[in-house]
């Protein structure tokens, strides 16, 4: 590792003054992700100055106080993200069931609650605000900040600090404006207690293998309560407790509670969902309705695949790229179907209902393991691959790991394992934004994942999915079209809709994409296209012609007037392509 160099007086402020302005766009986006391109802005400065050593001694990527900046800040996201200010509050606080929620005017009456407010605070609708657990005076301060968010006349996002006199410990209020149809201005109060679901304590022993002793230990860690307030309650002594819990770190695979409780809240997202089934994507017109297939795949783990054409085709498998595009243009299925194609899309791992790979899986090697079961369950010998962007990796992992499978690949806007620093510059913003993260500092990636799916909810997906592309005309054009709008926004439904969201899935693809899978390219045999667009945000013509040069064996053609969307907007060519890669 190269030894830095002391810092003058001059740079050292220089330093405190860059750190403080990304410690306060990270809580700002936390509070509000439609802030994150601002966040954006100040990240691209800091890393440019890394670029040309315009600050003497620039913070690193990986600067562990802005880690833990990023990991306090995260709890704000996973907490608050799911407020959304859609005129509906009721449907709002259905949306936080797991932490105490309510709606006020600041008068002396609560307008509405979800269940936890019920069971942690004890609050009813129409009932008293001053059942809340907390001293009178700091109840009256409340009632006030309510009143000043409500009617506009206060940030439109206040946070609060008060202790409980119940548990002894602060609760965070987070005091929001709230557009609906009342007769007085509203605020929703968000809070950090939490409300552990019934019979969740019978999922957590049976997904960790804990004993009911050890349920017990984390639901009070989950809840806030230090470990003498357990034992207190136990009737056990600290260090009985205290040698429990370390038992349950190992089970549970985790270093320390504060990610244990990360890892509880996550099952406990899960637990939440409604099982009554998947949810069916939005009637689009013009495409058919998607039709989810179930088994069970490596390791027991649940895994969906999808598919389209001519049900006694010859096997296409296509790769859906990290946001979930499993859907092709109506045009496009149609086509398959007269053309005898059996298109078959298996759902990644953490997508829609597929299940998270365990903790500790390589990526790659679990994806291709996926995508080898669903084709050995269909009872499929060989098949061609279209695959979108860095899903070339699973393409050919799967050829060199399964041999007489893969008859060949097709790639399209596809992107190669990267090189240099400047290969990451000359991406758009966005991208770079991402996946230079996701190489140099992947312990801040999942929170700016996290903050980007906040984002898209916010803005609907049309209007993210345009900010995202809008580095190239060509995606822009092609988006606007409404057979492709409609197939990206239908198909990623299973990335990101509208009670479900691959934020996880996603940082995992990405990290996955930028280590280096170079080895892959050089040991795959079977015959492999690139269509690459001259537009393309990620992964531009110069970039792909430096790789050129190192991966020889591969047939290269560029299309003009494409970018990221290449298959999208010129489908025809990629099926005509297609045909000499058709098992025979």
């Amino acid at each position: 590792m190269k030894e830095r160099v002391p810092l003058t007086e001059t740079a050292q402020f220089a330093e405190r003054d860059q750190k403080a302005e990304i410690v306060d766009r990270l809580y700002e986006v936390a509070l509000d992700p439609i802030r994150l391109e601002e966040l954006l802005e100040v990240w691209e400065g800091r890393v440019a100055q890394l670029r040309v050593g315009a600050l003497e001694g620039a913070i690193a990527l990986d600067d562990p106080e802005i880690d833990a900046h990023v990991s306090r800040a995260r709890v704000f996201l996973d907490r608050f993200e799911a407020t959304r200010e859609d005129g509906g509050y009721r449907s709002i606080l259905d949306d936080i069931p797991r932490y105490a929620a309510f709606v006020s005017d600041g008068g002396a009456r609560i307008i509405a609650c979800n269940r936890a407010a019920g069971l942690a605070f004890g609050l009813a609708e129409a009932g008293p605000l001053t059942t809340l657990p907390f001293e009178p005076e700091d109840v009256e301060t409340l009632r006030g900040v309510i009143h000043k968010v409500a009617s506009g006349r206060a940030e439109k996002v206040v946070t609060l600090r008060i202790r409980s006199r119940v548990t002894g410990s602060p609760v965070i209020l987070r005091v929001s404006a709230l557009e609906a149809d009342a007769p007085k201005p509203l605020a929703l109060v968000l809070s950090t207690e939490l409300f552990w679901p019934d019979d969740f304590s019978e999922t957590v022993q049976e997904a960790f293998g804990l004993t009911p002793a050890e349920v017990e230990i984390v639901r009070g860690i989950t809840l806030g309560l230090p470990l003498k307030d357990i034992a207190e309650q136990r009737g056990r002594s600290v260090e009985t407790v205290r040698t429990q819990a370390r038992s349950i770190l190992a089970k549970t695979e985790t270093h320390s509670q504060s990610e244990l409780v990360r890892v509880v809240l996550g099952l406990m997202d899960v637990a939440l969902i409604p099982t009554a089934g998947a949810e069916p994507l939005p009637d689009t017109g013009g495409l058919a309705p998607v039709v989810f297939r179930q088994m069970r795949g490596p390791g027991g783990r649940r895994l969906d695949w999808t598919e389209f054409g001519d049900a006694k085709g010859v096997p296409v498998l296509f790769m859906h790229l990290d946001y979930g595009l499993i859907r092709w243009p109506a045009a496009a299925e149609l086509a398959a179907r007269q053309q005898g194609l059996r298109v078959i899309v298996p759902v990644r791992a953490g997508y829609g209902r597929s299940d998270l790979h365990g903790k500790g899986t390589d990526h790659i090697t679990g994806c291709t393991e996926d995508y080898a079961a669903v084709l050995e369950h269909l009872g499929v010998a060989q098949a061609a691959v279209i695959c979108l962007g860095a899903d070339l990796r699973f393409a050919l992992n799967l050829a060199i790991t399964r041999p007489g499978l893969i008859s060949g690949i097709l790639g399209c806007a596809a992107q190669l394992p990267l090189r240099t620093a400047a290969q990451y510059e000359r991406m758009d913003k966005w991208q770079r934004f991402i996946l230079a993260n996701a190489r140099y500092a992947p312990k801040v990636l999942p929170f700016l994942v996290q903050a980007g799916f906040s984002l898209a909810r916010r803005l609907g997906k049309e209007k993210f999915f345009a900010q995202v592309n809008g580095g190239s005309p060509a995606d822009m054009e092609t988006f606007a079209r409404p057979e492709v709008r409609e197939a990206m926004l239908a198909g990623s439904e299973v990335c990101l809709g509208a009670r479900l969201s691959a934020h996880e899935a996603f940082t995992r693809e990405c990290i996955s994409s930028e280590r280096d899978w170079s080895a892959l390219v050089t040991a795959c045999h079977v015959p492999v296209l690139l269509l690459q667009g001259d537009q393309d945000p990620q992964t531009p013509v110069q970039t792909i012609r430096e790789l050129m040069g190192e991966f020889a064996q591969l047939r290269v053609e560029f299309v003009p007037q494409a970018g990221q969307l290449l298959f999208f907007k010129e489908w025809p060519q990629v099926l005509a392509r297609l045909a000499e890669f058709l098992p025979r």
